[in-house]
């Protein structure tokens, strides 16, 4: 097994590559403007620091989000196109699931990142593994209470949520968090029909969780001035 995973859903451009036994590399660069310049590069090094190849890779796995929609159409676009390429599958998992999984905390808790316009991203956790509700989106103040947090969005909402609240563990999603919790998966018997099937706890097919519309919009049609 050599998985190769990446994210890119919040304002980290992270990858990495986990064997089945251990993370071999992995490589991080806080930068929410350059996804798109960033993502080749990023995995361009840690296969390098690895001493593998992109012919190696048995699995490709993105971060599906929540995030803004450029930044997470860049590493789920990348990962199909690199999966057809090579002929492997590829898979997604939720972003807040690999923060969770990150912070290795055995507790309940939230997990929040920035999801703009005043509101966050999050998600309930029962632990590490395990989550019981999301991912939604809310203002901050409407977020459960008591709950430790942890994620870029707690930061960023310690006024609100109050920062007794917040936990030390990391604000962006680490592709090697991700692709150790991915590999835990894919050794299981038959995984990609249940991936397949949409029932998979943790896994699923490359696609994007948009939580709302794209600030985007097709222009609507100029109005009629009359004469």
């Amino acid at each position: 097994m050599l998985v190769l995973a990446f994210d890119t859903a919040t304002p980290a451009v992270t990858a990495a590559l986990h064997d089945g036994a251990r993370v071999l590399a992995e490589s991080t660069t806080v930068d929410a403007r350059r996804h798109g310049e960033l993502l080749v590069p990023t995995i361009e090094t840690v296969l390098s620091e690895a001493g593998a190849s992109l012919r190696d890779v048995t699995a490709v796995v993105a971060g599906s989000g929540p995030g803004p929609y450029t930044g997470l159409r860049v590493g789920l676009v990348t990962a199909q196109a690199l999966a057809t390429s090579l002929g492997v599958p590829a898979y997604g998992v939720c972003t807040l699931d690999a923060l969770a999984y990150g912070s290795g905390l055995t507790e309940p808790f939230l997990v929040a990142t920035d999801a703009r316009r005043k509101e966050v991203f999050w998600g309930h956790y029962q632990e590490m593994r395990a989550r019981l509700s999301g991912p939604a989106v809310d203002r901050p103040q409407d977020l459960p209470g008591e709950l430790p947090l942890v994620g870029a969005g707690a930061r960023m909402y310690a006024e609100v949520f109050g920062a007794s609240r917040l936990l030390d563990a990391p604000e962006y999603p680490h592709a090697g968090a991700l692709a150790a919790l991915a590999a835990e998966q894919l050794g299981e018997p038959g995984v990609h029909t249940v991936v397949e099937s949409g029932t998979h706890p943790v896994l699923g097919l490359p696609h994007p969780i948009y939580l709302r519309r794209p600030d985007a919009r097709v222009p609507s049609a100029p109005k009629k001035v009359s004469a």
